[in-house]
């Protein structure tokens, strides 16, 4: 039997009120690339660090990798011209680099959306949800483009040969999403 989910877990559904336009965001299952391009006048990728580092522990959980291990880690802001919009963590393991997911590396300024929903072969998994407080790790990296003291966040799994890439998008201004 599943155990009972904790109050700081990631969960399958949204559970917060939250405002209609900021829902349909989070909910969107096509690529929030794409979605952004539409929505902004001058749409840009601002590349915030790409190397090794560590996972979080949740996240090797996911990734099926022992905690401690070093891994790929890309961090990015998605915004329209200055505005940071969405701010973007994706981590993979640091094997799956030279495999599957070998593009990831050079990606630079691209973004990684393009990549992962115009390949057929990648299969995305089913999102899930968090409201990210200050004490979050992840809330911690981009506190300085942060516009609220709780920011909504979702991430998703992708899977490409059978190695994992995980995808976590934290919305860092709800009322540019409107």
């Amino acid at each position: 039997m599943p155990s009972p989910a904790r109050r700081d877990s990631w969960n399958g559904r949204l559970h917060a009120p939250l405002p209609a336009g900021l829902r349909r965001w989070l909910l969107s299952r096509d690529s929030l690339t794409a979605r952004l391009r539409a929505h902004t006048r001058a749409f840009r990728v601002k590349l915030l660090y790409q190397g090794l580092g560590r996972p979080l522990p949740d996240e090797c959980a996911l990734l099926g990798v022992r905690p401690g291990t070093r891994a790929w880690i890309r961090e990015v802001l998605l915004c329209d011209g200055d505005r940071p919009l969405v701010y973007a963590h994706s981590v993979l393991p640091a094997t799956a680099v030279q495999g599957a997911w070998n593009l990831f590396a050079g990606l630079g300024t691209r973004p990684l959306g393009e990549v992962l929903f115009t390949d057929p072969s990648v299969l995305r998994h089913a999102l899930h949800f968090k409201t990210l407080s200050r004490r979050h790790p992840l809330f911690r990296r981009l506190a300085t483009h942060a516009t609220t003291a709780r920011l909504e966040a979702r991430r998703s799994l992708f899977h490409r040969r059978a190695r994992g890439l995980l995808v976590t998008e934290v919305f860092l201004d709800p009322d540019a999403l409107t």
